[in-house]
C-alpha cells in the first residue's frame, strides 16, 4: 500500500514534464530570432537575453533580432539566417508587433507554424516564447500553447508577462531592461536544463 501510494505521488509530480531537446554540445550554437526583444532594446547589447543567455548556459548563442519587425517579414528572413548560422537550436520569440499593429491573431500564428516547419525540416529544434498581447491581462494568446503543443516543443508563457507587469523591470512599456533580460534569460536556461539541450 505505502509503494502503490509513494508511486502515485511521484506520477502526480513529475506531470507530463517538459518535451525533450537533444542534448547540445560545446560547438552547437543556440539562435535567438525575433524582434527587439531577441535585439535587446532597452538595455545594452551584452545585458540583452541572448548574450546573459550565452554566459548561463556555455554556449554559442547566436543573437538575430530586428526590431519592429512583424511575423511575415521574420518568416522572409529566417531561411537565411538559418543558411548563415546552421544552429542546433531556435529560440523562437516573436508575435508582439503584429499584435501592436492589429494584423490579427491567425496571420502570426500561421506565420510562427511557417517558422517552426522550416526550422525543423532543416533539423533545427524549437523552443517556442509567448509573447504578451498588450492590453488589461498582458498574456500570450492561446494560439501560442496550441503551437507548441502540436510541434511537442518546449514553450515559455510566463516570464515576459511578469517582466512587462513589473515597473522596475521594464526600460519602457514594452521592452524589458538589463534586469528583466536577465530574468529572461535565466528563465529560458532552467527551460533547456529541464529538456535536457544544457
Amino acid at each position: 500500500m505505502k509503494a502503490s501510494l509513494l508511486l502515485l505521488l511521484f506520477l502526480v509530480g513529475c506531470g507530463p514534464g517538459v518535451p525533450k531537446l537533444s542534448h547540445l554540445t560545446q560547438e552547437d550554437a543556440i539562435l535567438a530570432f525575433g524582434d527587439s526583444l531577441t535585439y535587446g532594446t532597452g538595455a545594452n547589447l551584452e545585458e540583452s537575453y541572448p548574450a546573459v543567455l550565452e554566459s548561463l548556459v556555455g554556449r554559442t548563442v547566436i543573437r538575430s533580432g530586428v526590431p519592429g519587425e512583424v511575423t511575415a517579414e521574420s518568416l522572409e528572413r529566417l531561411p537565411g539566417v538559418l543558411d548563415e548560422y546552421t544552429p542546433k537550436l531556435m529560440i523562437l520569440c516573436i508575435g508582439g508587433n503584429d499584435f501592436l499593429r492589429q494584423l490579427g491573431e491567425q496571420q502570426a500564428a500561421d506565420n510562427i507554424r511557417a517558422m517552426i516547419r522550416m526550422a525543423k525540416e532543416k533539423g533545427v529544434e524549437v523552443v517556442l516564447v509567448g509573447v504578451p498581447k498588450f492590453g488589461l491581462m498582458l498574456s500570450p494568446p492561446e494560439f501560442y500553447k496550441q503551437i507548441a503543443e502540436e510541434f511537442h516543443i518546449p514553450y515559455e508563457d510566463g516570464i515576459m508577462h511578469k517582466v512587462l507587469l513589473s515597473r522596475d523591470l521594464k526600460s519602457d512599456e514594452i521592452h524589458p531592461n538589463a534586469k528583466g533580460y536577465r530574468l529572461f534569460a535565466e528563465k529560458l536556461a532552467e527551460l533547456l536544463k529541464k529538456a535536457g539541450a544544457v
